[in-house]
């Protein structure tokens, strides 16, 4: 019998990117609920972009078994969700006059820093959120959407590749297939 067709899937919380979209998504909700009118609409649609950034990777994740199709368009979904995030706390900061950290600022430095090789956690970053005013949250979570986005796209790139390899359940099938036709003549 071969070893199947149907390959491990569902491991999505070893995926950092998983784990960085799960950080956004509770920084977001602790930010809104801080800094946004919780009857706006802004404050729904953020929390909800946060929201499908994460769940798009779980179901994205879970779906990989029977569909690279599926896996590549939700982990894209993702990706998208995390940029419409993004502009949203580039509003934020633009129309209240407070100022964007580009990349070589000292403080967005020092949160990207505490990124790097490590599975950090909502705790990593909390006091940038939770006992800093708006402007430093927002570039803080801004910071950590990027990481996120920058880990999607790498991740894309990683399935594309797996793809071009290693085809679909089709050819997944097909393989298994001849695999046991051929067994069998040989018996």
């Amino acid at each position: 019998m071969s070893r199947g067709f149907i390959p491990p899937h569902g491991g999505y919380r070893n995926l950092l990117s998983y784990k960085k979209a799960e950080i956004v998504y509770d920084a977001t909700v602790y930010f809104c609920d801080r800094f946004v009118d919780k009857r706006s609409r802004t404050h729904d649609q953020m929390v909800q972009a946060a929201r499908s950034g994460k769940q798009n990777i779980i179901e994205g994740s879970m779906a990989s078994a029977t569909s690279k199709e599926t896996e590549i368009k939700l982990t894209n979904v993702a990706r998208a969700s995390l940029e419409e995030l993004l502009a949203d706390y580039h509003d934020f900061l633009r129309v209240r006059k407070m100022p964007l950290w580009d990349k070589n600022h000292p403080e967005a430095q020092e949160v990207r820093r505490k990124g790097y090789g490590t599975d950090g956690t909502y705790g990593t970053y909390e006091t940038y959120i939770e006992q800093s005013g708006p402007e430093i949250a927002a570039n803080t979570i801004i910071c950590l959407i990027h990481q996120a986005s920058y880990l999607l796209d790498q991740q894309l790139r990683s399935l594309e590749q797996s793809f071009v390899r290693e085809g679909g359940l089709r050819e997944r099938m097909s393989r298994a297939r001849l695999e046991e036709r051929r067994k069998g003549k040989g018996e």
